[in-house]
């Protein structure tokens, strides 16, 4: 289950990412007129994304690891880009609305790759 979520996260990180880039969807640099992107910022979701398909597709373990250390980071960045306010973050754009998507992220993730993973072992090993 662990792994289908991986892949299903990836997806969505690299759609995001790739959405970034294009002009339809960003007029005046802020995705869908209200997340700040730019091109580093495009490039953070389309790694981490490629990063959770490439888990996703080889192992629980390294599905559960990825949620577990993603979260964190985006944790790190959600603090960084609620106290930076509009300012740059790590050399990237940053606005409320982009904080806030880093905040959802982080607590999935987090949820996934800590609690879920648990209930899913115990659930696992309860059985036997």
């Amino acid at each position: 289950m662990i792994r289908k979520l991986a892949v299903i996260f990836g997806i969505v990180l690299l759609v995001i990412g790739i959405l970034g880039f294009i002009q339809v969807f960003t007029p005046s640099g802020m995705l869908f007129g209200a997340f700040a992107v730019d091109a580093m910022h495009n490039w953070m979701f389309i790694i981490t994304g490629l990063i959770a398909l490439a888990v996703g597709f080889s192992s629980e373990r390294g599905s559960t690891a990825y949620f577990q250390v993603f979260g964190i980071l985006y944790a790190i960045l959600t603090v960084l880009g609620f106290s930076r306010g509009n300012q740059p973050v790590l050399g990237m754009v940053n606005n409320y609305a982009d904080s806030v998507l880093h905040l959802v992220i982080a607590v999935v993730a987090l949820y996934i790759g800590y609690v879920h993973s648990h209930m899913h072992w115990r659930a696992l090993h309860w059985r036997h």
